[in-house]
């Protein structure tokens, strides 16, 4: 079964926005940077430079992800995505990080006088706005798939990094030009230049704070996380329906992208089947799965003994 996702091409309305939004941001964020002689303003630019590349290679992976299992990989490629949200994460805090706390402490020790802030706070005042509509795509795009759960909850149960990036990465992006801001009306209103280099260094450290935060869920993802308890659960329930079956040992299930499931289910057959009526069950049930849950996009069905059952020794 293919890895495509049954939304189609609306999975990537986050992603171009918030693409199209930080590459006219950082164009904005550089000329600013350049005119004025803030470093605030340059860190900026690096960071909209930084998420730019950040969605292009979500786009990618995405892309990639979305091949049809063969030879090689017959679960297909759905986790590749997994591992591009995980480079994304290395990208914000090596270069979007890295950079913004460098420039911060150049700036601090050689502290230049800033020219006329004018141009700092259109291009501020701008990039919030643009800022704010794909923050805002974000949020509805998520809202719409947490269901009852609780915004961090929802974060931490999610299998599609894509959205959640995005979600962190704009957030990250207000603050920041928030700090920005103000970084550049303190140096002018005190006299002090070097306050704006302590603020690229407060964006360095929110941008730290973010990746390591991302690291982490696209590395559980990496790894491997079940399905939706739920989802478990239904599968249990559909299995232990038929009269047949007289126990079900366990489900285990790993998700191979997104939208795609891989489960692995033992259960207790009566003794008595025949082994073409168990073939002809097994195959019903895995029909009744997909039929329940389409994102099972494989099934294996083991008939095995219920687990701690009484068993005579092999030399019996």
């Amino acid at each position: 079964m293919s890895e495509t996702n049954p939304k189609g091409w609306r999975e990537n309305i986050v992603l171009l926005g918030a693409l199209a939004a930080n590459l006219g941001i950082a164009v904005a964020k550089f000329v600013a940077a350049g005119l004025s002689g803030s470093s605030s303003m340059l860190t900026e630019g690096v960071h909209s430079l930084v998420d730019s590349g950040n969605q292009v290679l979500l786009l990618y992976g995405q892309r990639r992800a979305r091949r049809p299992p063969d030879e090689a990989r017959p679960f297909g490629y759905g986790r590749e995505l997994y591992f591009w949200a995980f480079v994304v994460a290395i990208l914000i805090f090596a270069i979007g990080a890295g950079v913004s706390i460098y420039e911060g402490y150049l700036h601090i020790i050689r502290p230049e006088p800033l020219a006329d802030p004018l141009i700092n706070y259109i291009v501020l005042a701008i990039a919030l706005l643009l800022e704010g509509s794909s923050w805002t795509i974000a949020v509805r795009a998520f809202d719409k798939t947490r269901g009852e759960m609780g915004w961090w909850q929802a974060i931490r149960e999610s299998k599609d990094p894509a959205g959640f990036i995005v979600l962190f990465e704009d957030s990250a992006a207000l603050i920041g030009l928030l700090v920005a801001g103000i970084g550049v009306w303190l140096s002018h209103a005190t006299g002090e230049p070097r306050i704006d280099g302590y603020a690229s260094i407060v964006i360095g450290v929110l941008l730290g704070a973010v990746a390591v935060v991302l690291a982490r869920e696209s590395k559980g993802l990496l790894i491997g996380e079940r399905a939706d308890p739920a989802v478990i659960a239904r599968a249990r329930d559909i299995v232990a329906a038929h009269k047949e079956v007289t126990h079900v040992n366990h489900v285990r299930t790993i998700h191979n992208g997104p939208h795609t499931v891989f489960v692995a289910i033992s259960a207790d057959f009566e003794d008595t089947l025949p082994m073409g009526r168990a073939e002809t069950l097994i195959e019903d049930i895995e029909a009744e799965l997909r039929g329940a849950l389409p994102q099972l996009s494989s099934i294996y069905i083991r008939p095995e003994k219920r687990e701690g059952a009484f068993r005579l020794p092999a030399s019996a």
